[in-house]
C-alpha cells in the first residue's frame, strides 16, 4: 500500500508539472494583450513598451518559462499583472477559503439529498416513490444552477427577506452569518449534484440487491435496515465513490456562474477575471490549484476503494 501511494504522488507531481508547462505556453496562444488590457486607450506607446520590459513580456517565451517554472518550484506564482499587483498566492489565499466553504457545504447538502433518495428509489423499484424520485433527478439535472440560484434569491432573499442575497462572511465572523450567506448558493449547486450522486446509488443499489449474497442474508431472516445499511449500501458504494471524488473536485471548480451571481470572490470567479483580463500569473495559478483537486481527490478515491472493499488490495 504504501508503494501504491509513493507511486501515485511520484505520478500527482509529474502530472501537476505537466499541466504546468501547458497552461503556461496555451495561454500565450490566447487572442488579446495583456499591457493592452491593463492600460486600454489611455497609455502611451512609450508607457506600454515600458510596462512589457518591467513584466519581462517581451524576452523569448523560453525564458518566461524557465524564470516562471524556477520561481513556482520555490513556491512564487509571481504577482498579478492587473491592476492592484497583488502576489498570486496571496489572491488565491483568499478566495480558497470562499469556494472550499460553499463546495464543502454545497457537497453535505447534495449527500442528504441523494443518499436517501437512492435508497428509496431502490428499494422502492417501479412504485410511486420511485417515479418521484426519478423526476425529481431528471428536473435537478436539467435545471441551471444559476437559474435555480436566481430563483432562490427572489425568494428567499428578496420576497422574504430571510437571508441575504450576496456577499460572503467567513467563519471566523460566527457559523450563522457564515451560513447565511452560503446555504442559498450551496442549494442551487448541491441540487444538481444530488440528483447525479441519487441516480448513481440506485443504479449500484438494484444491481447489489440482486446478488446471491443478499438473497442469503434475507433468507436467515435479517432485518431490512440491516440488510439495507450494513450489506447492501457499503458494497454498492465503489461506483458511487468514484462519482463522489469527480463530484467534490467539480465542485470547487465549477461553482464560477453561482459565485458571481452570489458576488461571492471565490476561485472560480477569480480565474474568470484572471481569464478577461490576460492575467497570466493568476490565471497560470488558479488552474495550478484546481488540478492540485483533482488530482488529490483520484488519488483520495482509489484509498477509500481499499477501506470500503477489503477485498481490493494494492500491491
Amino acid at each position: 500500500m504504501i508503494a501504491y501511494i509513493l507511486r501515485r504522488l511520484i505520478g500527482a507531481v509529474l502530472v501537476m508539472l505537466a499541466v504546468a508547462t501547458l497552461v503556461f505556453f496555451m495561454l500565450r496562444l490566447v487572442p488579446g494583450d495583456p499591457i493592452a488590457a491593463m492600460l486600454a486607450d489611455a497609455g502611451s506607446e512609450e508607457a506600454r513598451e515600458a510596462i512589457t520590459r518591467k513584466l519581462g513580456l517581451d524576452q523569448p517565451l523560453p525564458i518566461q518559462f524557465g524564470r516562471w517554472f524556477g520561481n513556482m518550484l520555490q513556491g512564487d506564482l509571481g504577482a498579478s499583472i492587473y491592476g492592484s499587483n497583488q502576489p498570486v498566492t496571496k489572491i488565491l489565499l483568499e478566495a480558497l477559503p470562499r469556494t472550499m466553504s460553499l463546495a464543502f457545504l454545497s457537497f453535505i447538502i447534495a449527500l442528504l439529498i441523494a443518499v436517501p433518495a437512492g435508497i428509496i428509489s431502490a428499494t422502492r423499484k417501479n412504485t410511486a416513490a420511485d417515479t418521484t424520485v426519478s423526476f425529481f433527478a431528471f428536473v435537478g439535472l436539467s435545471m441551471p444552477d444559476f437559474w435555480l440560484a436566481i430563483l432562490l434569491i427572489i425568494v428567499f432573499a428578496a420576497n422574504l427577506q430571510w437571508l441575504p442575497a450576496i456577499g460572503y462572511q467567513p467563519l471566523s465572523a460566527g457559523v450563522i452569518p457564515w451560513l447565511s450567506h452560503l446555504i442559498l448558493p450551496a442549494i442551487a449547486i448541491g441540487t444538481g449534484f444530488s440528483a447525479i450522486i441519487a441516480r448513481m446509488i440506485r443504479s449500484s443499489m438494484l444491481e447489489v440487491l440482486q446478488a446471491d449474497y443478499m438473497r442469503t442474508a434475507a433468507s436467515k431472516g435479517l432485518p431490512t435496515r440491516i440488510l439495507l445499511l450494513r450489506h447492501a449500501f457499503p458494497n454498492a458504494l465503489i461506483p458511487v465513490i468514484t462519482v463522489i471524488g469527480i463530484a467534490f473536485a467539480l465542485l470547487i471548480s465549477g461553482a464560477v456562474v453561482v459565485e458571481n451571481v452570489f458576488a461571492i470572490k471565490g476561485l472560480g470567479r477569480v480565474l474568470i477575471q484572471g481569464i478577461q483580463n490576460r492575467d497570466y500569473p493568476v490565471v497560470q495559478g488558479a488552474v495550478l490549484v484546481v488540478s492540485a483537486f483533482f488530482v488529490l481527490s483520484n488519488l483520495l478515491v482509489d484509498l477509500l476503494y481499499a477501506v470500503i472493499d477489503p477485498r481490493i488490495r494494492y500491491s
